[in-house]
């Protein structure tokens, strides 16, 4: 019981910082490109209580957890904030700008998988203290729910940010047609996790990133 206690204290940041801040710079690219409904809802801001979702933020990534140190096993981590809402009718440019929107998510995953690689790289070269062991947990821990989130959310399929990519690049056509997926999207999701598709798809991925992030930072 003490090891997952302090296996969910350790990841408890990361994963909130990953999962809210993903949200908000949705809504801080919405802004940029016209549609103030986030900020309007306040919901373009650091404060991670604004983005919380009690299950999808709380519940899900810390059943996993436990799961995985009960159980054994590396599961896919994931979760998910209360969804920023955007507007794209009101966006100057709706199909183009979608792009932007959608992107901004994962990009801001990007950027915080490399911050905590530079964390990780500095607490390593550092002198040994009380909190070393944790920051380098912590660290760790950052770079892989980022690095998942990153990854799942660019995969093609909406609602995910890769299907919003995907739906702004395709012919009006075509877009209209895969923007029709979405109310299954979801399903589509959870039938990938629980069949081990959704995993074997990632994972390469994600051990490719991380390699490059350890190279790149020498740890």
């Amino acid at each position: 019981m003490d090891s997952l206690i302090t296996t969910l204290a350790i990841w408890a940041l990361p994963v909130l910082l990953a999962i809210t801040l993903h949200e908000a710079a949705h809504g801080y690219v919405a802004r940029h490109f016209g549609d103030p409904t986030a900020d309007e809802a306040g919901r373009i801001t650091l404060n991670p209580f604004r983005h919380i979702d009690p299950v999808g933020t709380v519940l899900v990534p810390t059943g996993i957890l436990a799961l995985s140190m009960l159980f054994g096993g590396s599961g896919m981590l994931f979760g998910w904030a209360k969804p920023v809402p955007v507007n794209f009718g009101r966006l100057r440019n709706p199909k183009s700008d979608m792009l932007w929107v959608a992107a901004a998510g994962p990009f801001m995953n990007l950027v915080m998988a490399i911050g905590w690689a530079a964390m990780l790289k500095l607490v390593v070269s550092a002198e040994p203290g009380l909190y070393t062991d944790a920051l380098v947990h912590m660290s760790l821990a950052g770079i892989t729910i980022n690095t998942i989130l990153m990854f799942l959310n660019l995969l093609p399929l909406p609602p995910l940010d890769g299907g919003r990519i995907a739906v702004s690049l395709l012919p009006e056509r075509l877009a209209w047609n895969f923007a029709r997926i979405e109310p299954y999207g979801f399903a589509i999701l959870l039938v990938l996790l629980f069949s081990g598709i959704l995993g074997s798809i990632l994972w390469p991925m994600i051990s490719a990133f991380r390699s490059l992030l350890s190279t790149i930072f020498a740890f």
